[in-house]
């Protein structure tokens, strides 16, 4: 049941979370911040909350890009703008697309109701060891509902994604690694299409297979053995489990009724400008 809730849970606030991975204002939102193309606006925004952080950080809190990729953007994107402006364009950018894809709906009491409860849920959520969460939970927390719910569920999603590293970690899996078995294990994406927005070579990911070979995770088809089926279904059960704790706490009736809400908000952004699936993060529609 703890891993059924966390996962159902991921995949109703992955989507409102991640909007702003793949909305078009953003392009237009991070250029008027001053950040050059759309991955430094990435790495800008995402990272902003940590301050001016260096590269290296970049890279071990989010865990499986290219480090020269990273470099690419950090610290460049702290000379040409600031966190603050970062931040403050991230947020435009989720305003101005989940206006347009949920419409009329900004304004209802659904979504009043749903950020209320997301939010008071988000502020139980315990920080050791999440640096990502944790900057962000410092954040002044939006007033208006629609932007008070994507806060809420970059808070659950931060949370989720700290634990998922920890996870990785512990099961020894590094950036690279965690990419190719989660292909493996069948994420929908291919190989070049995850290297592109990751970074990797192609060299360097047939470096990464052949390292899973050796440990005896991948097979000479570069398909998962039963060691290495075994190795990822921990690797997401511990996820899961990291990330339940809010979630089963919640009474039954008050987050069967979240769940609605978020489901039918986080169905609304399915759209060619807007969440698409499959996807580079791996989420799947909402359950």
């Amino acid at each position: 049941m703890t891993t059924n809730l966390a996962r159902c849970a991921w995949t109703l606030y992955e989507p409102i979370h991640a909007i702003v991975y793949f909305a078009p204002e953003a392009g237009e939102q991070y250029k008027a911040a001053g950040l050059r193309g759309g991955w430094m606006g990435y790495f800008a925004s995402r990272s902003a909350p940590m301050g001016a952080v260096s590269a290296g950080l970049v890279t071990a809190v989010f865990h499986n890009f290219q480090p020269a990729m990273v470099a690419r953007a950090i610290p460049d994107a702290w000379y040409f703008s600031t966190p603050e402006r970062a931040l403050t364009a991230r947020t435009a950018v989720a305003d101005s697309a989940i206006r347009r894809l949920w419409g009329d709906a900004v304004a209802s009491a659904e979504v009043a109701g749903a950020a209320t409860a997301a939010m008071d849920l988000a502020r139980r959520l315990r920080g050791e060891g999440r640096p990502l969460y944790t900057a962000t939970a410092t954040l002044e927390e939006p007033v208006a509902p629609h932007l008070k719910l994507w806060h809420a569920c970059t808070l659950f999603r931060e949370h989720r994604f700290d634990g998922h590293v920890a996870a990785l970690t512990v099961h020894g899996l590094d950036g690279l690694e965690s990419l190719i078995t989660a292909l493996a294990a069948g994420s929908g994406i291919d190989p070049p299409t995850i290297r592109r927005f990751r970074g990797w070579t192609e060299e360097e990911w047939d470096e990464g297979v052949e390292r899973l070979r050796d440990r005896g995770i991948l097979d000479a088809a570069g398909a998962l053995t039963a060691p290495g089926r075994s190795l990822r279904a921990a690797v997401e059960e511990m996820t899961d489990t990291l990330a339940a704790g809010v979630w089963e706490a919640l009474e039954a009736p008050k987050r069967e009724r979240l769940f609605e809400q978020l489901h039918g908000l986080a169905t609304l952004l399915e759209h060619p400008e807007g969440i698409r699936y499959p996807n580079p993060i791996g989420v799947s529609r909402p359950a």
